[in-house]
């Protein structure tokens, strides 16, 4: 129902409006992780990286897609006070979110992980009176409490085989730590490239790329092994250590990179939806008050 200009807004349509603009928000920061370029063998708006089964509008599409699930969340989070019937909910939610992605994509696997990390992150934007630290801290909470749906689960993911076999901490132990790649590496690296004048799309990458410098992705683990892995980390340390992508050094470094992961058919999925993810928090609690200079 719509409220007049006269009629006073309820605190229950208060939450509302804001819990839109938060889904809206998980669907911008998916859209613009998957149009940045040039990451490194990563689907972007120059075309499908290391994937012969996605590209830019795929990815854009399950983006949409997957708005009204976030939604969702938010709204079962602030109207559900008991964490646990909390986590059963958005466990529902997040499946179904899932297949409706599957749907989409006939079959492709474009945001699995985001659904998580972004479901969780949402989730936890729903209180208002907070910090990164306490929304991350919230976050942690959350992923900790057991989902009883999944022990009926069968099948492991790709991510949770890469898990088991090479002995790393996956997107569920990240979030449980309240996701500290994103807090110690991703958003100061962000906000320092913001600072010395690097572009935005600069900004981002050297986000990007400060996670894929010190995150175990299972997505590459899984695609291309402990080779995969290293070279990822070490090139992407490298382009940093060159002044990131806004110098020339840089972005032959980065070019280099890429190279390499091409070759071994390396994508580093995982540091991509923490990508996603920190944008969402960076829009929160940043650009949001910096009369949307970033929001671009």
């Amino acid at each position: 129902m719509m409220t007049t200009i006269n009629s006073p807004i309820t605190q229950r349509d208060q939450k509302r409006f804001s819990l839109r603009y938060l889904s809206q928000s998980v669907t911008w920061a998916l859209e613009q992780e998957a149009r940045l370029s040039p990451k490194p063998a990563l689907v972007d708006s120059r075309g499908s990286g290391a994937h012969k089964d996605m590209h830019l509008a795929l990815m854009l599409a399950s983006a949409n897609t997957l708005e009204p699930y976030f939604l969702r969340m938010a709204q079962t989070a602030a109207f559900e006070s008991n964490d646990t019937k909390l986590r059963t909910q958005i466990g529902l939610i997040g499946r179904e979110a899932e297949k409706a992605m599957l749907q989409t994509t006939q079959g492709v696997n474009t945001h699995r992980g985001a659904i998580w990390a972004l479901g969780l992150l949402i989730v936890a934007a729903t209180t208002h009176d907070t910090t990164i630290e306490r929304l991350l801290s919230r976050a942690a909470a959350i992923a900790s409490i057991e989902d009883p749906a999944l022990k009926t689960t069968q099948a492991l993911s790709k991510g949770q085989q890469a898990c088991r076999e090479y002995q790393v901490a996956g997107a569920r132990e990240q979030a449980q730590q309240g996701f500290p790649h994103i807090q110690q590496q991703a958003l100061p690296t962000l906000w320092e490239s913001r600072a010395r004048g690097d572009a935005e799309s600069s900004a981002r990458l050297n986000a990007l790329l400060a996670i894929m410098a010190t995150l175990d992705d299972t997505c590459v683990l899984s695609r291309s092994g402990i080779s995969g892995l290293v070279t990822m980390q070490t090139g992407a340390a490298e382009v940093l250590n060159a002044g990131g992508c806004n110098t020339f050094t840089g972005r032959q470094a980065l070019r280099q990179l890429e190279r390499e992961l091409l070759v071994l058919n390396a994508s580093a999925g995982g540091a991509a939806d923490l990508l996603a993810a920190t944008l969402f928090i960076d829009r929160l609690f940043v650009s949001s008050t910096s009369n949307n200079k970033y929001q671009q």
